[in-house]
């Protein structure tokens, strides 16, 4: 959080002068978001004008598929993999995502390319899919023992970030919460229990799809569709029973939201003209770093 987050937040505000930000966190992304907005509650620190979770979970009551991963004996051999190395290899995070739909990412590849010999056909929702990142020991290990095995991000004061206890119901930041229905990795039931963890106003949207395809759905697309309704029950199927179904991409209604949150368009900067230099063209030589290298 400090390392990432919030030097994020201070270099922005370095290089541009706001003060505040539009923050999106997909999948753990968001999870660390939430976070970071209650333990910025704690400091009293006004950093963040609205939050956007991408399919991303706060109460790990039901994590879904990934529940076969998350045990006391897996915990312990994974974490001694990690400390050998110092990070979770991309290559194991990639395989653990794949073994969760096996048929679909693994053996119709074996199938038609190894045994039939068919070429790969080029499919662009792929290269998001195996865009792996290495996973820093402390904080995998971390994330998964406090929130998918002892799932206490959702307490008052059950996990202490920077010596602080958090609370995430004390966070009033606008909210926006994007699930999508045949989510494997975040199954939306749970991310809507998120909607009952805020005290601010929150809006949640349920798209159609999975984890990738139904957050990258651009309006050009003219596929999918997303449900939305007024009220926020506690029961989610009391919510998709209210949900009104609305044809096109969920981009349009967020479009909308986040113009409610912002201060409209700014003339463009050129890096490096505020206070931190540029370092060198984008996108950058990390991401292109490759996860074997």
């Amino acid at each position: 959080m400090e390392d990432g987050v919030l030097a994020a937040l201070d270099g922005i505000e370095e290089a541009t002068s706001e003060r505040k930000v539009n923050a999106i966190g997909y999948c753990l992304g968001g999870t660390l978001l939430a976070s970071t907005l209650a333990y910025l509650v704690m400091k009293d620190y006004e950093r963040v004008a609205s939050a956007t979770y991408f399919v991303s979970l706060v109460d790990f009551t039901d994590v879904g598929d990934m529940a076969v991963f998350i045990d006391e004996d897996q915990l312990v051999a994974l974490d001694r993999r990690m400390k050998e190395r110092g990070y979770l290899d991309a290559h194991d995070m990639a395989t653990s995502f794949n073994m969760l739909r096996a048929n679909d990412l693994i053996w119709s590849f074996v199938v038609n390319n190894y045994l039939l010999g068919k070429e790969p056909v080029p499919f662009d929702l792929l290269y998001w899919n195996a865009d792996a990142t290495r996973m820093p020991a402390a904080m995998h290990g971390f994330y998964l023992r406090n929130m998918y095995h002892r799932n206490v991000l959702k307490n008052a004061g059950g996990i202490k970030l920077a010596q602080v206890p958090i609370d995430l119901r004390k966070i009033e930041t606008p909210v926006y919460f994007l699930s999508t229905r045949d989510d494997h990795i975040a199954p939306w039931r749970s991310t809507y229990a998120g909607t009952q963890l805020v005290s601010g106003p929150v809006r949640f949207v349920l798209g159609a799809s999975g984890h990738i395809a139904g957050v990258i759905n651009p309006p050009s697309a003219n596929k999918y569709g997303y449900w939305m309704s007024k009220t926020l029950p506690k029961d989610p199927e009391a919510w998709l029973g209210g949900a009104d179904f609305h044809e096109g991409s969920w981009w349009t209604d967020w479009n909308k939201w986040i113009a409610r949150h912002g201060g409209g368009e700014v003339a463009a900067r050129q890096p490096g003209s505020g206070g931190l230099a540029a370092i060198e063209d984008a996108p950058g030589s990390y991401v292109q770093v490759r996860g074997g290298a």
